[in-house]
């Protein structure tokens, strides 16, 4: 049958036509695979609630993907195939912004960079709360014990300060991530700017900084375009970690310069090499994601180890829509050498 419609275009209006049904539902009705777009390029087709996506983090639960990403209280979006995206009910992780942030932190209006994990009987979620261009700064744990909310477990505990900057350090405290190391041990990478990207070791139990080890690892750092490093990302893959990072400058809609590099360490506390041999703490980086015409400032990256594959998952400004924040999911490719990359993205 010929409609004069790309597939694209297809979807987005039988989505538009079923939208009493739902998203989920509709995924159902299609049975939409996740594929790869045209065989070009490692961009899967998203739809749905896929617009106003900023850092965000995906993580495969127990019946689906959920998206958490930058915004008022943690936003939410929900996906049984990874392509079609929905706001489940409720649709932010807080009502308001928690009360010990904002005694801290006066002028934040929203909560920045989440970052979820799964360890312990529990799915950690990690936030930072801050004001643009400040290194006073907070990051907090929020915790459940499933992200399904029609689960009459599901809750959302709010377990308070994990680790603070107030501004009399050399680092600041936001963009999270959380990684478990190869003997199950937790840690916690973080930075944006100053003196760039660290790593803490955290305590298995409470999911805070462990005092069997205080030091505060240095990972990354940048002394151009005044140091423009953020959003560490470390995830295992064969006899490396490795430590993908945002160069360069998000927020400013079309115009942004924003990309993800990547190096990698035998151990978690570095030192990370890029690709040519250069250590991320001398400014080294191999870039992962580029713009184009139409994708600016593709960066602030999460990768979904998923069972069949790697995803590498960010946000970029789509220029034909005002530079509206946008979410991209790409598929990694692993070369013979242990390097990490995606497809160039169709314009």
């Amino acid at each position: 049958m010929q409609t004069g419609l790309s597939r694209r275009q297809f979807l987005q209006s039988v989505l538009l036509f079923t939208v009493g049904m739902g998203a989920e539902g509709l995924t159902q009705m299609l049975k939409v695979p996740v594929h790869l777009q045209g065989g070009t390029t490692s961009e899967l087709e998203l739809i749905g609630a896929v617009t106003d996506v900023h850092d965000p983090v995906i993580i495969k639960a127990e019946d689906a993907y959920y998206l958490f990403c930058t915004g008022d209280g943690i936003p939410i979006r929900k996906s049984t195939d990874l392509l079609i995206w929905s706001r489940p009910f409720p649709p932010l992780v807080f009502a308001e912004l928690p009360a010990w942030a904002r005694e801290r932190i006066p002028g934040a209006t929203n909560i920045w960079a989440p970052d979820n994990s799964f360890y312990n009987g529990k799915y950690h979620l990690y936030y930072s709360v801050s004001t643009f261009g400040s290194s006073r700064s907070v990051i907090g744990l929020a915790t459940n014990t499933t992200l399904n909310y029609a689960d009459g477990g599901y809750q959302w505990v709010d377990e308070g300060l994990v680790i603070e900057s107030t501004g009399a350090e050399n680092y600041n405290c936001i963009d999270p991530n959380l990684i478990l190391d190869a003997d199950g041990v937790p840690w916690l990478a973080f930075g944006s700017f100053w003196s760039g990207l660290k790593l803490r070791r955290l305590d298995y139990e409470t999911g805070k900084p462990s005092s069997a080890d205080e030091t505060v690892y240095s990972l990354a750092q940048r002394t151009v375009n005044s140091g423009a490093v953020e959003a560490p990302f470390i995830i295992g893959h064969g006899e490396f970690y490795y430590l993908f990072a945002s160069f360069d400058f998000c927020c400013q809609g079309a115009e942004s310069t924003y990309h993800v590099v990547v190096g990698r360490s035998e151990t978690i506390t570095g030192p990370y090499l890029d690709r040519e041999g250069v250590p991320m703490l001398e400014g080294g980086g191999t870039q992962v994601t580029f713009p184009t015409d139409r994708w600016r400032g593709p960066g602030h990256c999460a990768v979904l180890q998923d069972e069949d594959a790697d995803y590498i998952v960010y946000h970029a400004y789509d220029a034909r829509m005002g530079g509206t924040p946008t979410l991209r999911i790409d598929r990694l490719t692993w070369d013979a050498d242990g390097w990490v990359s995606i497809s160039a993205p169709e314009s």
